[in-house]
């Protein structure tokens, strides 16, 4: 495939514009891949703000990228107009400390994070840990929306390693700041046993709001209501308070919100109105409600007025 000279000349233009630039699927707020928010939660951990495009909403730049960079693959960093590379090699970079230097930061901070494993994990992971081959070691990764995991692979020698319960945890720089604090438990209930991982740095968890409290929350003003209903149900039953909608339209200027801001979530019984907060907790917003029983709860025990449906 060849590049036309437009597309050169836009792609010319995005590097000119920004010392860093991420080519990517979504934006670094809400990757549409792994491979993206791998590449975009090693940035933001390291820098205030940077360059992004989200390829899949510019077909043209999405082609043109893997032609004007002889790289095949999304996503894509650019440092001062050079291509470093995709995910791997910018994880591998930052590992090395050679990315640090790039960016023209300080040595990256080695020291290990406190993490506490509880008698009860530290032997269910060594029971694990007996059939192991020779030469792996444990991997400890937090990701960028705190999703803890562990795996069995050979050390880089770039990693930092934390000591617990005479387990030796093998952490990549990325994930040290978010493994700080990190309790690791080995728990048996109804469900079945397994590790049980709290991690202080998480976003707090989603919070249940009855349609009372909502109601009271409204008629004291402390409470931002997020309807994520299809416009045809909305029509049907119109939320009759001041409120936001999302969709599509929506989308971008909700996510950029302040990360503080209270958010109550509604949809029609309290399911996919769950979903979408969990997904802006991901997005790391901390004061998260969910209207449990949604609009219906609402039109039953609030205001009769607003139709069921």
């Amino acid at each position: 495939m060849s590049l036309s000279p437009d597309t050169r000349a836009r792609i010319e233009q995005i590097l000119g514009a920004h010392h860093v630039v991420l080519f990517m699927k979504g934006n670094p707020d809400a990757p549409q891949c792994g491979f993206s928010a791998k590449a975009a939660g090693i940035l933001k951990g390291l820098v205030p703000a940077f360059g992004h495009v989200d390829v899949l909403a510019d077909p043209e730049i999405r082609e043109g990228i893997k032609v004007y960079g002889q790289w095949p693959t999304i996503p894509q960093l650019y440092v001062g107009g050079e291509l470093l590379g995709g995910s791997d090699i910018i994880e591998q970079m930052l590992n090395s400390g050679e990315l640090h230097q790039v960016l023209g930061l300080p040595e990256p901070d080695r020291t290990p994070p406190a993490i506490e494993v509880t008698p009860a994990a530290a032997e269910a992971i060594g029971r694990a840990l007996e059939n192991a081959d020779d030469g792996v070691v444990l991997h400890l990764s937090v990701d960028p929306r705190f999703n803890a995991r562990f795996e069995l692979k050979p050390a880089s020698g770039h990693e930092v390693v934390a000591e617990s319960a005479g387990l030796r945890l093998h952490l990549d720089l990325a994930s040290v700041p978010r493994a700080r604090g990190l309790r690791i438990d080995w728990v048996e209930d109804a469900r079945g046993a397994g590790l049980a991982i709290h991690n202080p740095n998480a976003p707090p968890a989603v919070k249940s709001m009855t349609v009372q409290q909502l109601h009271d929350h409204l008629i004291a003003g402390t409470i931002d209501v997020i309807d994520v209903r299809p416009a045809h149900a909305r029509a049907i039953a119109p939320f009759p308070h001041p409120h936001e909608v999302l969709d599509e339209d929506s989308r971008e200027r909700l996510e950029s919100l302040p990360k503080d801001v209270p958010l109550a979530f509604l949809c029609h019984h309290g399911n996919s109105s769950r979903q979408a907060a969990e997904y802006f907790r991901q997005l790391g917003f901390h004061d998260l409600y969910n209207v449990e029983g949604g609009i219906d709860a609402w039109s039953v025990q609030i205001d009769p007025k607003v139709p069921r449906y």
